[in-house]
């Protein structure tokens, strides 16, 4: 039986999925990562811990299915960026993460070329990606010296993964990944000269960009505890493997991610739409596993305020309870939760914003708290597609979600009435994995193209209904509490 092995390598943990041709899984295994907090603002992460227990993930998925799988796909958080010994394979130290915000002070001194930078790569200055954390790296002497020498090697989570699958055979990422660091040029789609010479970076340290579904070396068959060698056939940013997973292959076709925050892609085909308004433009997959391009945006606080309703203020005591509560009442009664908690992602964008409740009265209940806490999680969503609908000038007749929150109905059921256009829930919450594993398995045969691979799985879809048009009136509410969020934000006086 041809399967397929998706390695998963998180933020908190690494998820492997052993997935037949069918679609089922198979096996799955997981391990935690340990989490680092030197210093307040920065974030790090062992190198070796992260294959050590993406390793051991993957023989529990292996052990679970009880056969050898035909490929292994990578997915990874991105930006996140690894320093190694190109001669020993072992680390320089710790792994700076995404999340990390050492470099802000030398991202502020950036802005006078912020123009220039977001068109060659489709993203701003920021600590975010992965271009002034290697700069920080590098500034060690000892570090710089092995730099120039030849001898050090630098990438995102996947190439040092694929380093020490393939032994030490192969140096590799792909175009959605190297779209991530802030040095590689999304126009040309090679390392930029330009960026490379602006963060001193040696362009020999780099990994070479191979396509996402592609070849990208074998991994030693002891590793995985197996008898045979397995070929690596795909490769991708966690977000673009979601997109992926997702079917979001063409022009127009766009995915949500509701987790802590909420991140939403659209596909724009051939075109690269121009960052701004808190969109990035940055690499995708089209139907092949080839470079397309798409919109980004990141809501900052999305399941995060739910958890806050439990955990802060204890108006609930589960996340399941807010489908029952929001539900029982026939609409919010005027009452709007703007969750900005850390600030306001797209398409406002205002890191100092902080949250609001507005259209409080006496006939308030937690019940209409928590509508409201919902409600806003589908405003925010048609805000920001809204805007790459404008930028992107493509047309969106469907959304597809995945993540924690898509589990309560009642929630896809607004989204769908607020947006005024399908939602599609997958049958499979681990759509990172499964894109992982599309790109590979499209590239090693196990499907034969994409449509193939889409086609073992199946969707809820949640029609807009009768009570799209109140939904759709009471948005106006919505973008009327965000102004109220600005304006208290910014009148300092």
């Amino acid at each position: 039986m041809q399967s397929v092995l998706a390695i998963d390598s998180g933020t908190t943990g690494a998820t492997c999925l052993v997935i037949a041709a069918d679609g089922r899984v198979l096996g799955r295994g997981y391990r935690e990562i340990t989490q680092h907090y030197p210093e307040p603002g920065r974030v790090e992460h062992d190198p070796t811990e992260i294959f050590e227990r993406t390793v051991a993930a993957a023989r529990e998925a292996i052990s679970h299915a009880g056969l050898a799988p035909t490929t292994i796909g990578i997915t990874n958080q991105r930006e996140t960026i690894v320093l190694w010994d190109r001669r020993t394979g072992v680390p320089l130290g710790r792994a700076i993460v995404w999340q990390d915000r050492r470099t802000s002070a030398r991202c502020a001194q950036l802005a006078p070329q912020a123009a220039d930078i977001a068109e060659r790569t489709g993203l701003l200055p920021d600590p975010y990606f992965s271009a002034t954390k290697l700069e920080w790296l590098l500034a060690r002497e000892e570090t710089r010296l092995m730099a120039e020498e030849g001898s050090l090697a630098a990438g995102t989570v996947d190439s040092w993964l694929i380093w020490q699958l393939t032994g030490g055979a192969l140096h590799a990422t792909d175009p959605t990944n190297a779209s991530r660091t802030m040095l590689y040029d999304i126009r040309t789609h090679e390392w930029s000269s330009e960026l490379l010479e602006m963060f001193g970076v040696p362009r020999a340290i780099l990994p070479e960009v191979r396509t996402s579904a592609g070849d990208f070396g074998t991994a030693h068959a002891a590793l995985l505890g197996l008898t045979r060698d397995v070929p690596i056939h795909g490769v991708a940013g966690d977000q673009q493997a979601a997109l992926f997973g997702q079917g979001c292959w063409q022009s127009g076709q766009g995915k949500n991610t509701y987790g802590t925050g909420a991140f939403l892609l659209l596909n724009t085909g051939t075109v690269r739409g121009e960052p701004g308004g808190g969109l990035l433009t940055t690499v995708a997959c089209d139907a092949e596993g080839k470079p397309a391009y798409a919109f980004e945006g990141a809501i900052f606080i999305a399941g995060a305020a739910v958890q806050w309703l439990r955990d802060g203020l204890g108006v609930i005591a589960t996340a399941a309870e807010t489908e029952s509560l929001a539900s029982g009442i026939a609409s919010n009664d005027g009452v709007y939760f703007v969750p900005a908690l850390t600030g306001l992602g797209a398409p406002q964008w205002e890191p100092d914003a902080r949250g609001m409740i507005v259209g409080l009265t006496r006939g308030t209940t937690r019940a209409h708290i928590v509508r409201a806490t919902l409600e806003s999680m589908a405003y925010a969503t048609a805000d920001v597609l809204e805007l790459m609908q404008q930028r992107a000038s493509c047309s969106f007749d469907r959304l597809r979600v995945d993540g924690g929150a898509t589990e309560n109905s009642w929630l896809m059921q607004y989204q769908a009435d607020v947006l005024g256009v399908p939602v599609e829930r997958p049958d499979m919450a681990e759509v990172t994995a499964l894109g992982a594993a599309g790109l590979a398995g499209m590239a090693a045969g196990v499907w034969r193209d994409a449509q193939a691979f889409l086609g073992t799985r199946h969707f809820q879809t949640f029609l807009p209904g009768r009570n799209a048009d109140a939904a759709q009136w009471a948005r106006q509410g919505w973008a009327r509490a965000v102004r109220a969020t600005l304006s208290w934000t910014r009148d300092r006086t």
